[in-house]
């Protein structure tokens, strides 16, 4: 088997991040990814496709944010959450309050503290409908969402869940700098005000798909995923066009090896709304996952320089054994985070029941220091690294095609299925939304 090139990564990454840029779903960048992807896999002689499906594009020309202090105005950074609406262009003004997300939603009355008022939310992950439902029941004027994640000086792009919008609707939501925030409480701000040309439009996404066929179509199908649509404002080189130059270096290692089940290699788009392009992949072909589906590994940001693996999501131990003794012959360990992770594209898999884990490499507690940031380019990337991960995951797939009998069982642990089937029909709408 082909061992994976870094200096073909670099190349991927390159075109992703300096030619094409910003891949922002459902707007051009996002489509001119998912054509690189399915010109790679012609040229190497990789059946592929395209699966499209509808979303709303986040589709700013401009934004303005000022807070008022020390008896004047102050112009501040801002970006506006993706499903919010902007204003049209006309400047929105109101007092200004500040909500502590992590313990606020214990208030019985969140009206007499929110309705007309600007709400500085601290946090920008609100992980309960009800929660986000009793939030626009308390009518905001607007959210000012601070990432408590990841202290900083500049916002950060983020989305709120097409089902949460879909579901109990949506007022300006800009997502604000930790400081920035600290700053206005500091300094006594009382007021603020926005103005936002442009915001979400219809529009459509897709995921590619390639399929490298195997000799026996009863054995099921090996899942290797990743996205290719970043946020906003950011080329995302390690978020997450690390996954996207991976899975073209798999599908070309592994195109030619003679394999029992088949691998189909898919990359999805939209995932920075939550999974949106897998959510309906699984949605589309949950017959076939039914009958057919073995396992998923998804590769999401696991590229930084500095840092450690992560793998996250739902499956046996005999499945993270065998995972550990190939990262282990490439000289690479991971951390086993264990419990239900819905924030990647191995999600919506597991709800249909496939086990499967996502590759992320992390170099700080909340995650990565340059998440969702401008900032997320080549540099921050260790090439070599990189390819001796994809290394393991080119045998493990490999390994798990070819076998007469699977190492590990095909299922989810009771442990996970209540928390997988809760997280399913609050963030993502259940299997009512196909």
């Amino acid at each position: 088997m082909a061992v994976i090139d870094p200096g073909k990564l670099a190349q991927h990454l390159r075109y992703l991040t300096e030619t094409i840029g910003v891949r922002l779903a459902g707007l051009p960048g996002e489509s001119a990814a998912a054509d690189y992807l399915l010109g790679e896999f012609e040229s190497m002689g990789v059946s592929a496709w395209q699966e499209a499906f509808p979303i709303n594009a986040r589709d700013v020309q401009s934004q303005q944010l000022q807070l008022c202090y020390d008896g004047a105005w102050h112009d501040a950074g801002c970006s506006l959450f993706a499903n919010t609406p902007g204003t049209s262009g006309a400047w929105v003004e109101a007092p200004l309050v500040f909500f502590e997300g992590a313990t606020g939603y214990q208030r019985e009355d969140l009206s007499s503290v929110m309705a007309g008022n600007v709400v500085l939310h601290l946090g920008c992950h609100i992980e309960s409908q009800e929660n986000y439902r009793r939030l626009m029941a308390a009518k905001p004027v607007g959210l000012l969402m601070a990432d408590d994640r990841f202290p900083g000086t500049e916002p950060l792009a983020d989305a709120i869940f097409p089902t949460y919008a879909a579901n109990c609707g949506t007022v300006t939501s800009l997502n604000v700098a930790f400081f920035d925030a600290w700053k206005w409480r500091e300094r006594g701000a009382t007021k603020a005000r926005f103005r936002v040309v442009g915001g979400p439009r219809p529009s459509k996404s897709s995921n590619v798909v390639a399929e490298l066929p195997g000799s026996d179509s009863s054995a099921g199908i090996i899942f290797i995923g990743a996205h290719h649509d970043t946020q906003a404002d950011s080329v995302g080189a390690d978020d997450n066009g690390s996954g996207v130059a991976g899975l073209i270096e798999l599908a070309r290692g592994l195109a030619a090896q003679e394999r029992r089940r088949s691998i189909r290699i898919i990359s999805f788009g939209a995932e920075e709304q939550l999974s949106v392009g897998s959510s309906v992949y699984v949605r589309r072909h949950r017959e076939e996952l039914i009958q057919r589906g073995g396992v998923i590994f998804n590769l999401d940001s696991y590229g930084s320089l500095l840092g450690w693996n992560t793998l996250s999501g739902s499956g046996s131990v005999e499945l993270d054994a065998q995972l550990a003794r190939c990262f282990k012959n490439e000289g690479q360990y991971f951390r086993r985070e264990q419990g239900v992770m819905p924030y990647a594209d191995h999600f919506p898999f597991n709800a249909a029941g496939i086990p499967g884990l996502t590759l992320m490499r992390l170099n700080c507690a909340a995650g990565r220091f340059f998440h969702h940031r401008a900032d997320d380019d080549m540099s921050r990337l260790d090439y070599a690294i990189m390819a001796s991960s994809l290394n393991a995951v080119a045998a493990f797939a490999n390994d798990t095609a070819r076998a007469d009998k699977l190492p590990f069982e095909l299922a989810i642990g009771a442990e996970d299925r209540p928390d997988i089937s809760r997280c399913w029909e609050d963030l993502f709408g259940g299997w009512s939304e196909e």
